[in-house]
């Protein structure tokens, strides 16, 4: 029961001796204009408005070997309505189940070989679509239509390979607008956009790796330039594992920053619930001996001050107990920070029983406000507990508190094998809650209204042929060039590359003037809005008009600000308006200035510093700061 350590305060060592391992399935909307399988548009940003809502039932259907999937059997359990709002403009009845799926969107297609390629996976001979189950209620049709194009590809990371399991392309799912009781809602703003997911082996051995190799592959996908950026265009899946534990997928995360902390408090996560396991071990509890009793004690409960309880009783609602046999202070385990085992099973009752008002259940061995210890003594009484035993309360309608207490005790059976195979949300606090049942292969199954498609190596070598830049190999031709290891990193991914690229090639400045510029001062006024007139064009037209003018690279940005700015200029009259001279023009009138410049009883470094601010002031940019520093330096001597 020992504390979870800091993130910061773990070392690899530490994460090594935990057996943990990683791997990542990262999730790309490609910026395609018609959606994958039907030919509505992709409308970006999302918006809120909506025409229409349409109700749905899910249910599960056998596999092809006439099997359940367990996911699907654990989401029709929660006997959930689910509310689509959609638009008229972006959705159709092919995203309905109503009419078959259109063929295959070709473009979209390209771009997710492209990117297969620039991973190095072996690409398949033929595309195949599958239908991929979801009972969660966020594609219409119950199922999502997927294909893989290529497997085991690498990318390099820190002087070894990082293994791609597959690239799949699919098409993306509805966004969740609310989720409470047996209601959830979503809105099909995004459903149907061609979406790519890169999935990697378990290669990486910290969280930090983690989110740097999630980084990378994000980076390789937008090195294309046809992917979509902003909120949801991009989400990473992460799967974590611990020796003697099992995989489990934490889904959904937004940002690669909070990677991390979540695969940290993952990994530590199992290692408390194999403690726990190792427990009841010593308690001699087992599968064959685990016992759970379910009783009703919604009359014993009647008088409770508990506010959640009292509030249930008085709607009408009911409550039981269910007696953990040898489980007194498991479930105030912590198993995360600032959680306990009893989060775990307060989930599972959450997501399954949808008792989603927290608190949803209370425990005999809670600290803090919870019922009187008369209460509880009724209730151990009544429900035969003993000193070694936990009661934990569950309450709800009649449906929902069966379900419920069927989960608490098959939650804790689980306990018993350690960490239960899972899909788990990231929590905005670094920590993760239970989401669902870690779906298995009888959730797929072919497809049969779409027939397999053949890549043709004609494709692929007219794909290869304008094939993007790996972000490695670019920054290794920006280092060729001059550039500084962390500069050419980051013009490797910048979208401002292609300009560079432009510019370096034309040979009018050194590229490491031109990078300093485009990364720095440029971006920082374009952020600020400050150069309303920038586009790749006029910066262009700028930096050859001042390479014409033999304009030193210190020129560059006071003539963009005139340029790009709010003025307006054109490149010409901007050189004009700034004065800008040829460099012995600009020499001789620097020497002109200073023999007017007195020269105070100073000593010589204060009067350097003296008459460079006099000079910089009036001749900024006429010159090289070290042409007019010599010239300083040799009147100062």
């Amino acid at each position: 029961m020992a504390q979870i350590p800091k993130l910061s305060e773990t070392t690899p060592d530490d994460y090594a001796r935990l057996g943990m391992k990683s791997g990542l399935e990262i999730h790309q909307q490609l910026a395609t204009r018609k959606k994958l399988f039907c030919r509505c548009p992709v409308v970006r940003p999302y918006v809120e408005e909506y025409d229409a809502e349409i109700l749905r039932h899910m249910r599960p259907t056998l596999s092809e070997l006439g099997e359940y999937d367990g996911t699907a059997l654990m989401e029709f359990k929660t006997k959930k309505e689910i509310i689509y709002q959609i638009r008229n403009e972006t959705v159709c009845t092919y995203e309905m189940d109503d009419t078959p799926p259109f063929e295959l969107n070709q473009d979209a297609l390209d771009i997710a070989l492209e990117v297969t390629m620039l991973l190095g996976c072996n690409l398949v001979s033929e595309v195949h679509i599958a239908r991929k189950q979801y009972l969660d209620g966020s594609i219409p049709t119950g199922f999502q239509r997927t294909t893989i194009l290529g497997v085991d590809g690498s990318i390099p990371y820190q002087g070894r390979r990082i293994g791609i399991r597959q690239l799949g392309l699919e098409e993306d799912a509805c966004r969740e607008v609310s989720d409470a009781g047996h209601l959830r809602t979503y809105r099909t703003d995004r459903l149907g956009f061609a979406l790519i997911e890169s999935v990697t082996y378990p290669d990486m051995r910290t969280p930090q790796e983690v989110a740097e190799v999630a980084q990378i592959l994000r980076w390789l996908a937008r090195s294309t330039g046809k992917m979509h950026t902003g909120i949801g265009a991009g989400r990473q899946d992460v799967n974590v594992s611990i020796e003697g534990g099992r995989r489990v997928e934490i889904k959904g995360v937004s940002r690669i920053r909070a990677i991390p902390l979540l695969v940290h408090n993952e990994a530590f996560r199992q290692a408390a619930l194999l403690e726990i396991k190792a427990e009841l071990e010593r308690r001699g509890i087992a599968a064959a001996s685990f016992r759970a009793d379910v009783s009703n004690v919604t009359e014993l409960v009647a008088g409770t001050q508990y506010y959640p309880l009292a509030k249930a009783l008085r709607d009408g609602l009911e409550a039981r107990a269910v007696v953990l046999r040898g489980f007194r202070g498991i479930l105030s385990w912590r198993t995360q920070p600032e959680t306990t085992f009893a989060k775990e099973i307060s989930d599972r009752v959450r997501v399954i029983a949808c008792l989603t008002r927290l608190p949803n259940i209370a425990h005999s061995d809670q600290e803090g406000e919870t019922l009187s210890s008369t209460e509880w003594t009724r209730i151990k009484k009544a429900t035969r507990a003993g000193d070694k035993d936990t009661v934990v309360l569950v309450w709800g309608d009649r449906r929902d508190v069966e379900t419920g207490a069927g989960e608490i005790a098959l939650r804790a059976r689980e306990a018993l094998e350690g960490v239960p195979n899972e899909t788990r949300q990231a929590l905005p606090d670094g920590t993760n809650g239970f989401e669902r049942i870690l779906p298995g292969p009888d959730r797929m199954y072919p497809d049969t209204d779409l027939p397999p498609l053949a890549i043709t190596e004609e494709r692929i070598e007219r794909i290869r042929a304008t094939m993007a830049e790996r972000p490695w190999d670019r920054a290794a031709r920006y280092e060729g060039l001059g550039l500084s290891r962390e500069t050419a990193g980051l013009m490797s991914r910048a979208p401002e590359r292609f300009l560079f690229d432009r510019l370096a090639g034309a040979k009018a400045y050194p590229p490491r003037a031109l990078a300093g510029l485009i990364l720095g001062r440029v971006r920082h006024l374009r952020r600020r809005g400050a150069l309303p007139l920038f586009d790749d064009e006029r910066f262009a037209a700028t930096v050859a008009a001042a390479s014409a003018a033999k304009a030193p690279a210190e020129t560059l940005l006071p003539l963009v600000e005139k340029t790009c700015g709010a003025e307006g200029l054109e490149p010409a009259a901007a050189i004009a308006a700034l004065d800008i001279k040829q460099p012995a023009r600009a020499k001789k009138d620097i020497a002109v200035f200073l023999e007017k410049v007195q020269r105070p009883e100073i000593e010589r470094e204060k009067l350097e510093r003296h008459v460079m601010g006099l000079v910089m002031e009036k001749f900024r940019g006429a010159l090289p700061g070290k042409a007019i520093a010599e010239i300083v330096s040799a009147f100062a001597g």
